[in-house]
This record gives structure tokens, sequence and C-alpha cells, in this order.
């Protein structure tokens, strides 16, 4: 079980509308965070070091120790977010779907209605809603960055760790960077929409 896997179910369980961008960028915080937990790196000011190769029972987690740069100069955490952040969330869902713990439900009563999915009651369903209900720091604070569950602040109780907390640092200031470049491609947008209605 990982903590971005749980962040995931939590996403889809409390049905929170949240950016599949954002999402993304958590799922990536979230890995980084477990491979810290597992010895697989550790963080030196803003830098991901490389650490032991511990065996990860976890597909995706496998495929983030995996793409970890080995070799000086190490990469920057946000670097990291933004590459291992691309398309995340739908790798996630797929590989969800393809372990049966997401079914297609179809919306409306026409047959031929939007299919959406939904989670299956399975027991990792039932542990990320265990640690969402003790409120467990790291993935409330992850929630949170997203739009999910009560505004954290990164040094409230349970966030003592250093590596930890810059993680979290990093993931929140991706997400408002990707929410800027949303705001200024809406205002370009409008602008040139204005432009060819004219006056």
């Amino acid at each position: 079980m990982t903590t971005a896997k749980d962040l995931f179910i939590i996403a889809m369980d409390l049905k929170h509308s949240v950016g599949q961008g954002d999402l993304s960028l958590a799922l990536a915080g979230a890995e980084l965070i477990d491979l810290i937990g597992a010895g697989a790196v550790a963080v030196d000011g803003d830098l991901i070091v490389p650490g032991g190769q511990p065996t990860l029972d976890d597909r995706l987690m496998g495929e983030a120790a995996a793409r970890l740069t080995r070799q000086a100069p190490y990469e920057r955490i946000e670097d990291w977010l933004w590459r291992r952040g691309r398309d995340l969330s739908a790798a996630y869902q797929a590989t969800l779907e393809a372990n049966s713990e997401l079914k297609p439900r179809r919306s409306g009563r026409l047959p031929f209605g939007s299919e959406r999915v939904e989670l299956v009651d399975t027991p990792a369903r039932r542990r990320a809603a265990d640690r969402w209900k003790e409120k467990e720091p790291v993935l409330t604070a992850l929630a949170s960055v997203v739009g999910i569950g009560d505004e954290r602040s990164g040094d409230e109780p349970g966030l003592d760790d250093e590596a930890v907390t810059t993680v979290l640092a990093a993931v929140h200031d991706a997400v408002m960077e990707l929410e800027a470049v949303r705001q200024r491609r809406a205002i370009e947008n409008a602008a040139f929409a204005n432009l060819w209605r004219g006056p």
C-alpha cells in the first residue's frame, strides 16, 4: 500500500473535483515521500539524492524508483514532480482498473450514457479510508494541497520530518504554478476571443 495509491483512492472516494494535473503532481510527491520512507532516496536541500535500492512490491513505485536520476548533478524535487507527474493520475486509474479495483458504471438512465468508473470495496480502499479517518498527517497534507479536506500547514504536528516537509512545500508550489499557468491561458484566450469579436 502506498501513499500515492491512498491519495488517488481518497480523491475518487470523496468524489472531489480535482484537476488531473494537480492530482498528478501530488501523486508524484506522494511517491517521493514513500521512496524517502523506504530509504531509496534522501533530500539534500532541494535535490533528490538516490540511496539504496529496496525491493518495492508496488509496480508504480518500482517505476518511480527506476526513473530516479542516479548520477550527479542530481534532480531537483520540483523537476521530478513535473517529469514524474506527467499523466500520473491516468496511470494510477489504469492500474486500479487492471487490478479490478475500479469498475465501470454508467450515469443516467440511457444505456449510452457517459461511462465513468467507481471504486470497488477492497481491502486497499478500506485501508485508505482508515488512514483518512485517522487524519494521517502526510496523506491529509497532500490532499489539502489539491483542495481535498481541511487546510493544513506544513508545520502541523506529525510533519516533523524535514525531507517530507520539503517535498510537501514543493508540491504546493508546483500546484500553485500550474494554477497560474491556467489563469494566464484563460486571460490570453479571452483576449484573443475579444480581438476576433471586435468592438
